[in-house]
């Protein structure tokens, strides 16, 4: 399982699976001390873990506090992309639930918005290994690619301006889109979607220049604009094959 820091120095789970792993707790200590077989961190007897009627009562509240989180999130996005400097109480009349319930999910506006920001990150990441970027088409790939990250871009702006780049998990993924980009660019090169004479890392360039625009236009939805995004790369670097 993997933990994330935040700028606030929180700590939140940040392992795959689902929302309810960016519930921040506050000022808990990363170094634990190793438990006995069948103990807690205490030294207590740990608790048997519920099983029939009781663990679907369990899955059935973790379902209910993912929910809650995921409400809190998505209205914080919506709430501080207008106004960044909106307060919790605001964030909660948009989620519609109380402000205590925030605060109990979140300690802090910091906490609340580094777990955004790692959400956000997360979203970005699936939404490149959801394209299959590496066993796609490289044309096909390179729009599919380019819908999903606008998407995730358009959905969540104001987090992904927070997701700082000094925090490991943030240059982790990054990192990582970067090289499978380039492998994309490289293999759409070969395949003669891109010509051959054509610098790919020039490419990449101009590729996210027109991705941040478009963006920051928002004058469409994302499969049109990526349509439209890819098309104007490549008629300007491309051997002519159009989406359209």
């Amino acid at each position: 399982m993997r933990c994330l820091k935040g700028r606030t120095g929180n700590t939140y789970d940040a392992s795959s699976g689902g929302v309810d792993t960016l519930a921040y707790s506050a000022g808990v200590s990363e170094t634990q001390p190793t438990p006995q077989p069948g103990t807690t961190t205490q030294g207590r007897p740990r608790r048997p873990e519920p099983s029939g009627q009781a663990a679907s009562a369990t899955r059935a509240l973790r379902s209910d506090a993912e929910r809650t989180v995921r409400t809190i999130l998505e209205a914080a996005e919506r709430v501080l992309s207008k106004n960044p400097a909106a307060t919790m109480e605001q964030i909660a009349e948009a989620a519609g639930v109380a402000r205590t319930t925030v605060h109990r999910r979140f300690a802090s506006r910091e906490a609340l918005v580094d777990a955004m920001a790692a959400w956000a990150t997360r979203q970005f990441a699936a939404a490149v290994d959801a394209a299959s970027p590496e066993n796609t088409p490289p044309l096909v790939a390179l729009y599919q690619v380019t819908a999903n990250v606008l998407r995730v871009k358009s959905d969540w702006g104001f987090a992904m301006s927070r997701a700082l780049s000094a925090d490991p998990e943030v240059a982790r993924v990054h990192a990582d889109v970067e090289q499978r980009c380039t492998r994309l660019f490289e293999r759409a090169r070969s395949a003669g979607v891109l010509r051959a004479d054509v610098d790919y890392v020039w490419a990449k360039r101009a590729y996210y220049a027109l991705i941040h625009e478009t963006v920051r236009s928002r004058d469409g939805d994302p499969d049109t604009l990526a349509v439209r995004l890819v098309d104007t790369l490549l008629r300007g670097l491309g051997t002519g094959q159009s989406l359209t």
